[in-house]
């Protein structure tokens, strides 16, 4: 492993960030491969980030136990990367990415950690998010193809039918595709010690609303900042709790006791339904949205809330709520921004 603290920006590392696939690509992935029955398939790559390929001029001592007796002063050059190195993460994914067009794949313009392979009569998804990728397609012979291919090149692990990725629980109900996340709620419940709270049967309470100074400082501020962000992940598989999780996280800066109350009792509605998740049916390929505006909701600010839910057929793929960045003066005016938000969704997921 490489020691990372001598290196300076602009001279031995430029990008350091390695693209990772939205969440809604993989729902609207998981929705096609229920619609059509495919099977989804999933790879981890051993040691990722070794294989690299250093574009800039990186040197580090001589490892111990490989040092030349006669040259005890001389560096070595590196043409690969290393775990430890800040351009790591970055070398692998240009590695991968720029190896998948020999195969065939081509990279979507809307997500570029989406790949896509057609052939005369088979079309093949990958998604990347960084060293885990699924893999899933209309022939399970030209997946097979590609993961012979992909193991030939470099070092894999061929996981089998994707059951957990990225901590989503992926299971093959009768009727479609089953995912949600127990594991990260108990995960959660267990970091919040509120493992035998009492459930609650809703996320918040309909007519409270939190403000900014009407309490005392919450005393563990870093805690409120964990268990806000994992929330914030919960919303992966769970929109019924995306716009409370919102209510909570503009308080990240100064949480009070009343927000982490608030946070309490999104952790006790989740106790309750920790089963809950998405299921994902055979239906059309029809792209549906909805959505809404609560125009001045905001007491703090006077800001509106932009909401909407997309669905392909009748399964969920894409949704958000969150506060809008100006004030309007009218009900019609946020109404029409909120339309023109979920429009531009709808032509991005197209």
């Amino acid at each position: 492993m490489a020691k990372d603290f001598s290196q300076e920006a602009g001279l031995d590392y430029s990008e350091t960030f390695s693209p990772v696939v939205k969440p809604s690509i993989v729902r609207l992935v998981l929705a096609l491969s229920a619609t059509f029955g495919w099977q989804l398939q999933q790879l981890d790559v051993k040691n990722a980030f070794l294989h690299g390929i250093l574009h800039e001029e990186v040197y580090m001592s001589q490892p111990l136990g490989f040092i030349d007796s006669e040259n005890p002063n001389l560096v070595c050059k590196l043409h690969k990367s290393l775990y430890g190195l800040k351009q790591a993460p970055r070398a692998w994914n240009d590695r991968f990415t720029q190896f998948l067009p020999s195969l065939g794949f081509k990279a979507s313009h809307a997500d570029p950690s989406l790949f896509v392979l057609k052939e005369a009569d088979s079309l093949v998804f990958l998604l990347l998010y960084v060293d885990d990728i699924i893999i899933t397609g209309s022939h399970s012979t030209v997946i097979q193809m590609v993961i012979d291919q992909l193991s030939k090149e470099f070092d894999m692990k061929h996981l089998g039918a994707l059951h957990y990725f990225l901590g989503l629980q992926i299971q093959y109900p009768s009727n479609g595709i089953f995912i949600h996340q127990s594991k990260y709620i108990h995960h959660v419940l267990m970091k919040a010690n509120l493992l035998d709270c009492k459930p609650c049967v809703m996320p918040y309470h309909p007519n409270h609303k939190l403000l900014k100074d009407d309490n005392f400082p919450y005393s563990d501020p870093a805690h409120f900042h964990s268990i806000v962000g994992a929330l914030q992940y919960l919303t992966f598989t769970r929109p019924n709790i995306a716009y409370v999780v919102h209510q909570v996280c503009q308080f990240m800066h100064s949480p009070l006791d009343t927000h982490y109350l608030a946070v309490k009792r999104i952790l006790r509605y989740l106790k309750g339904t920790i089963g809950h998740g998405l299921l994902y049916k055979k239906g059309s390929l029809d792209l549906t949205a909805y959505t809404d505006a609560n125009w001045a909701c905001d007491p703090n600010y006077c800001r509106s809330t932009t909401d909407f839910v997309v669905f392909l057929g009748s399964n969920p793929v894409s949704w958000s709520s969150k506060k809008q960045q100006s004030v309007y003066r009218s009900s019609t005016e946020v109404e029409y921004r909120v339309m023109a938000v979920t429009a531009a969704e709808v032509v991005w997921l197209h």
